[in-house]
């Protein structure tokens, strides 16, 4: 049952999307930018490439007469491939909230507008816009990594339960060999990309885990089954655009997601659990919160 959303993530992780969000936007961008060569680049914020070294002009210098060829995502990471004869993409993140806008030539500045790319074919600009200006963008090298290339930054990050390639038993193992509690491991990024709060506690709550299970203690079964929850949960957000709690997170069009709506216990702390009807707890994790609930996913004894 569809039910509108009460409580709002306040810690300063919260919002930064998931690999639903992100994989909204880059689908978006995909679609219209792809091809397209730039024609000028305009940096209105230093933050917004601060992990650009050579600074503003070198970004926008060697960006210029560059094709888009592809938009590209590892997790939560964006990057545009700029083909394979330039050792260089673009890469992305959207931090708490960036906004990469399509917008016609000539439409108003956004208030936080910070990057601005024009294209040779005079048609829509991306704009990346960052009212916290914790995203952003720059270079980054282009290395070689287990046959596939990826922006050396991220090469260390793992493939996501949705990438053709994501291997399910190998990551069950590794999980199951770590000494630490299940949902550290779902957000550990070098295990499986993707996954933050949101829907590590939806996948947890689908397993009937409770987050501080050790994965030591998992079954072979325990493990997949949480796995593929997560997987499944995610393709469900995916469909109805991802998870908005605010207005700061948007597609390429400036339109918010709706699973916020179908969340069983992420935000939903003193309602009834969808399955059982007990009160959904909310407890502090890492600086965070983390919501389950206390008769489906009892506290794993000492």
């Amino acid at each position: 049952m569809s039910r509108g959303p009460r409580w709002r993530p306040t810690e300063p992780t919260a919002g930064v999307p998931e690999l639903p969000e992100v994989e909204v936007v880059r689908r978006g961008l995909d679609a219209h930018v792809r091809d397209r060569v730039v024609s000028s680049v305009e940096v209105f914020h230093p933050r917004a490439i601060r992990r650009h070294l050579s600074g503003a002009v070198d970004f926008a210098t060697r960006l210029v007469g560059r094709t888009m060829v592809a938009v590209c995502r590892r997790g939560k990471y964006l990057w545009v491939d700029l083909g394979d004869e330039v050792d260089t993409a673009m890469l992305a993140h959207l931090g708490m909230s960036g906004q990469l806008l399509l917008q016609h030539p000539g439409t108003p500045d956004e208030k936080h507008l910070r990057v601005r790319f024009t294209f040779a074919d005079d048609g829509p600009e991306l704009r990346f816009v960052d009212q916290r200006t914790f995203g952003g963008l720059s270079l980054a090298e282009v290395v070689e990594t287990a046959g596939e290339r990826l922006p050396e930054p991220i090469a260390h990050i793992a493939r996501d339960p949705m990438d053709p390639a994501f291997d399910l038993a190998a990551v069950v193992a590794a999980m199951r060999g770590k000494r630490t509690e299940v949902k550290r491991a779902l957000l550990d990024q070098t295990l499986v990309s993707g996954i933050g709060n949101i829907y590590a506690d939806e996948a947890l709550w689908r397993a009937r885990l409770h987050w501080a299970r050790p994965t030591e203690a998992l079954t072979r079964a325990g493990a997949t089954q949480v796995i593929t929850d997560a997987t499944e949960v995610m393709a469900a957000a995916l469909g109805e655009g991802g998870t908005s709690f605010d207005s700061l997170y948007v597609d390429v069009n400036g339109e918010s997601g709706y699973f916020d709506r179908e969340l069983a216990v992420y935000g939903r702390e003193g309602e009834p659990c969808p399955r059982c009807g007990a009160p959904i707890r909310r407890e502090p994790f890492m600086n965070r919160s983390s919501f389950s609930c206390p008769r489906c996913q009892p506290r794993p004894r000492r």
